[in-house]
C-alpha cells in the first residue's frame, strides 16, 4: 500500500509531495520538487547527460555548464528547471519554457522530464509534470506540450494515463547546424 502525503515545507514554502510506504513512515521517503538554482547547474548537466544516454542520443549533447547557467539563470532566462529529490537525493528534473499558439494562445513546452532509474515507480515523473502543469495554469497557459520518442512505449503509456493527446498528424521538424546557417544566409530581404 502506498499513501501520498502533501504538505508545505515551512522553511522554503515549496510544495512537498511525499510517497510514504505503509511499512515505513520515516521522512527519508519524502519527495520534494523545487525550482533549480544556479548552484545546481553541474547536477542538471549530469542528469541531462544521463537522460540523453537513456534516449540513445548522448553524442548530441553539446551544452555546457556555462550555457545552461546563462540561459537558465541569467538576466533573461530562456527556460525554467524543476529538480525532484527523494530523501534529499537528486531523483530527476523537468525543463520547460514558454511557447505561443496562434490558435490557442500561451502554453508551456516541456523539453525534458527525466527520473533517474533508481527512483522510478515512486510517482516522481507524475509529480514533476504536475508541477509544470500547475505552473502553466498559474501563468494563464491553455496547454502543456512535449514530445516523446516513438520507441519509448512506457513513456507513451504513462502520458496516455495522464490524459495526454497525441498529435499523430503532426511531424516534429528541426533545422540546425550548416542547414540553419545556409537558410539564414538566404534570407536577405
Amino acid at each position: 500500500m502506498v499513501l501520498i502525503a502533501e504538505a508545505i515545507d515551512t522553511t522554503t514554502t515549496q510544495h512537498t509531495h511525499g510517497v510514504v510506504s505503509s511499512s515505513d513512515w520515516g521522512l527519508h521517503d519524502m519527495l520534494s520538487v523545487h525550482t533549480a538554482s544556479i548552484e545546481e547547474v553541474p547536477l542538471l548537466l549530469e542528469m541531462i547527460r544521463e537522460f540523453a544516454t537513456f534516449e540513445k542520443l548522448r553524442e548530441e549533447v553539446t551544452i555546457t555548464e556555462a550555457v545552461l547557467a546563462h540561459d537558465g539563470f541569467g538576466p533573461q532566462p530562456r527556460f525554467r528547471t524543476l529538480i525532484a529529490k527523494w530523501s534529499r537525493a537528486a531523483a530527476g528534473y523537468a525543463i520547460c519554457f514558454p511557447i505561443y499558439s496562434t490558435f490557442q494562445g500561451p502554453a508551456l513546452f516541456l523539453e525534458d522530464v527525466y527520473v533517474r532509474p533508481q527512483f522510478r515507480d515512486k510517482r516522481i515523473g507524475k509529480a514533476l509534470i504536475g508541477e509544470v502543469a500547475a505552473m502553466a495554469l498559474r501563468e494563464g497557459c491553455g496547454a502543456l506540450r512535449w514530445e516523446v520518442l516513438a520507441w519509448n512505449q512506457p513513456a507513451i503509456d504513462f502520458y496516455r494515463r495522464l490524459g495526454a493527446t497525441f498529435l499523430d498528424d503532426w511531424k516534429a521538424v528541426r533545422i540546425e547546424g550548416e542547414a540553419l546557417r545556409r537558410l539564414a544566409e538566404q534570407s536577405h530581404v
